[in-house]
């Protein structure tokens, strides 16, 4: 495998498919030691995105109060 001029490379397809990288993956490059690795760049959570995936759920029998409960501890 060559990198190009640009310093680009092409990702085999077995390895695309093993690890569903697709067009549009935003990728990160990072050292360990004397190597280089490509990985899956991991998208931050605004504050908002993280609480509303944290806040407790209305389900079905959950009465108002109990869930008022479960938000105040």
């Amino acid at each position: 495998m060559n990198i190009t001029s640009k310093g680009q490379v092409t990702i085999p397809q077995r390895i695309r498919h093993r690890f569903g990288l697709k067009p549009g993956t935003q990728v990160e490059f990072v050292t360990e030691g004397n190597q280089v690795v490509l990985r899956p760049k991991r998208l931050k959570r605004s504050p908002v995105e993280t609480w509303l995936a944290e806040r407790p759920r209305l389900r079905p029998g959950v009465t108002t109060d109990r869930l008022m409960k479960l938000t105040r501890g």
